[in-house]
């Protein structure tokens, strides 16, 4: 046992021998890009929710994070849902595969997405997060997460929109190894760290 901790302490001094790379984006639902039924058919559960969406990068005001624009459309996805109950009561947990298609390559993903509010700020508006594991991403993925803040119009309440800001923070294969290393900007030429 006195020899595990100084192992241990020399190991987390050794340098990262992987890349991690973290991708801020919103989800639409958008009938131009309907759910790919191959995706659903894929998944490891019976599923009976399918929704297609557009994917847009996202704009911050930079001194509290507040998002004020997409900017532009980066990609597609389908989401597919075990629902087991329409009325989505308040910590609800359904299971939950899906498939971004980003500019860098295809992720598919698997997890629970729990209901936080069906009530907010009308019945039937519901809000919920998802966690997800990145099961298969591009070459150089070694996998990661996705999680989601979610807004799910099931009755197609005029003025809410179903979507998602999603985070996917993702591990590679070495460090920067897909996007090459060094200072990035943005596409309109504003840094972004």
């Amino acid at each position: 046992m006195k020899l595990a901790l100084p192992l241990v302490l020399s190991l987390a001094s050794l340098p990262a021998l992987a890349g991690e790379e973290t991708y801020v984006f919103k989800s639409i639902e958008d009938p131009t890009f309907p759910p790919d039924p191959t995706v659903c058919a894929a998944a490891p559960f019976s599923t009976n929710v399918r929704l297609g969406a557009s994917l847009w990068s996202v704009r911050t005001r930079w001194r509290d994070g507040e998002v004020k624009t997409r900017l532009r459309r980066i990609g597609r996805a389908t989401a597919c849902l075990e629902l087991t109950n329409v009325m989505f009561p308040e910590g609800l947990e359904q299971r939950f595969y899906a498939r971004f298609q980003l500019p860098q390559g295809a992720y598919t993903a698997i997890g629970t997405c729990k209901v936080s509010s069906n009530s907010v700020p009308e019945p039937f508006i519901v809000l919920a997060g998802c966690t997800l594991k990145i099961v298969s991403g591009p070459g150089g993925s070694l996998g990661g997460m996705v999680t989601s803040s979610s807004i799910f119009n099931p009755l197609q309440r005029p003025g809410y929109s179903t979507g998602s800001m999603w985070v996917l923070h993702e591990y590679t294969a070495a460090p920067l190894c897909r996007r090459g290393g060094g200072h990035h900007h943005d596409d309109d030429g504003e840094d972004d760290d």
